[in-house]
């Protein structure tokens, strides 16, 4: 009975903190205005790679935090990932084009 309660305990915890990681990635559309305003992934913020270090406190300070951050091909998004890594941000992520991302989504 306290094996099974323990187990239940640990999952239900492991559940909650999968969620809040879940919840703690943010996704950033590097891209010009023009590009972002034709189509972004939803719930994406947007901020030119060129302007990521003066306004990524805009969209958070975490330095944990994870940030997917997304261009046409992947060069913009590798730009903004070095400079966020540079300011401290551990977990900048480029994920490269977003028409990959698109078709990435479709297959899933």
């Amino acid at each position: 009975m306290l094996y099974r309660l323990n187990y239940l305990l640990i999952t239900g915890l492991m559940l909650i903190m999968s969620s809040l990681t879940h919840a703690n990635t943010i996704w950033i559309d590097v891209r010009t205005t023009d590009e972002f305003t034709a189509g972004h992934i939803e719930g994406a913020a947007h901020i030119p790679y060129e302007e990521i270090a003066a306004r990524i406190s805009e969209i958070t300070t975490d330095k944990n935090a994870t940030i997917h951050l997304y261009c046409r091909s992947g060069n913009r998004s590798g730009i903004a990932q070095q400079t966020l890594q540079a300011m401290g941000f551990k977990n900048a992520v480029n994920k490269g084009g977003y028409e990959a991302l698109l078709q990435q989504k479709a297959s899933q």
